[in-house]
C-alpha cells in the first residue's frame, strides 16, 4: 500500500490552570468594543499540517508525537486533532487515472 496524503488539523490551547495574559488582552479590547458580554477568553494555535503515511493509525500517531515534541509544550498545553484524508490526494489519484 502506498502513502496517502493526512491533513491534521490541530489545536493547541494553554491548561486550565495557566494563566493567559493575551485571552486578558482580547477580552479586555473586546469589552472596550462594547462587547461586554465577553466572560473569557483562552488563545491558543491552530495549526494544518499535510503528511504522508500508510494509515489513517499511522498518520494518528505521527501527529500525536509531533504534539507532544514539538507543537505543544506538554507543561503548560493540551492539544486535540482532527484528521481526515486530505483531498489534494483524491485530486492526484483522478488525474493519475485519466
Amino acid at each position: 500500500m502506498s502513502d496517502e496524503l493526512w491533513r491534521a488539523r490541530v489545536f493547541v490551547t494553554l491548561k486550565p490552570v495557566v494563566n493567559d495574559p493575551q485571552g486578558l488582552s482580547i477580552r479586555g479590547g473586546l469589552r472596550q468594543m462594547g462587547y461586554e458580554g465577553v466572560e473569557s477568553v483562552r488563545a491558543g494555535k491552530f495549526l494544518e499540517l499535510t503528511l504522508r503515511a500508510g494509515t489513517r493509525g499511522e498518520a494518528e500517531r505521527l501527529v500525536e508525537e509531533m504534539c507532544r515534541r514539538l507543537l505543544a509544550n506538554p507543561v503548560i498545553e493540551d492539544f486535540r486533532f482532527t484528521l481526515a484524508r486530505s483531498r489534494r490526494a483524491g485530486r492526484r489519484a483522478e488525474r493519475a487515472g485519466q
